[in-house]
């Protein structure tokens, strides 16, 4: 269990945190995904990182072997919608960081169009306008599986803008 008052890290440092391609890669997925910082993004490239680690070690082991923790490892991915349908461990091996955040809440509900911008989706999670299947979830990293990606919905009406009547069309 652990101790409360200290929490472990769930993330791992990049080994040379201070290369020039490295940190403008960063900047670039923190904008386009609308995290709030690094700690966030190291969070879900050590999940990715955990189960392409598993993916090498079940390839080299003997089919025999490998069959029943390969299936465990596709069917959780499959789930997330990381991977496609008809994949193997090589998918896995290939998948990347925009994969997994993609399937963020916070992405899911900007794409779902209920909200205009990432900061903004962010804003409805937190402040718990967003539910799936009737529950509350405040948490704007939470992972949307496939079956509650059609059920994200929002307590509040947000307003969209017409354009056609705020561009001076005085009636």
């Amino acid at each position: 269990m652990g101790n409360t008052k200290r929490q472990r890290k769930k993330y791992e440092t990049p080994r040379f945190y201070l290369s020039r391609p490295e940190l403008d890669n960063e900047l670039k997925l923190l904008g386009d995904y609308g995290l709030r910082n690094k700690r966030e993004l190291r969070r879900h490239h050590s999940m990715l990182s955990k189960y392409r680690t598993l993916a090498r070690k079940l390839l080299a082991r003997t089919p025999e072997e490998r069959h029943m923790l390969e299936k465990q490892i596709l069917s959780k991915l499959i789930f997330l919608k990381v991977i496609a349908e008809n994949s193997n461990l090589d998918n896995v091996l290939s998948s990347s960081i925009e994969n997994i955040l993609d399937r963020r809440l916070q992405t899911q509900v900007f794409k779902k169009g209920l909200s205009k911008t990432l900061p903004q989706a962010r804003q409805l999670i937190t402040h718990g306008h967003i539910i799936i299947r009737g529950k509350k979830v405040t948490s704007p990293s939470y992972l949307v599986t496939s079956e509650e990606e059609q059920n994200i919905k929002c307590t509040i009406p947000i307003m969209v803008e017409d354009k056609s009547t705020s561009e001076g069309g005085n009636a």
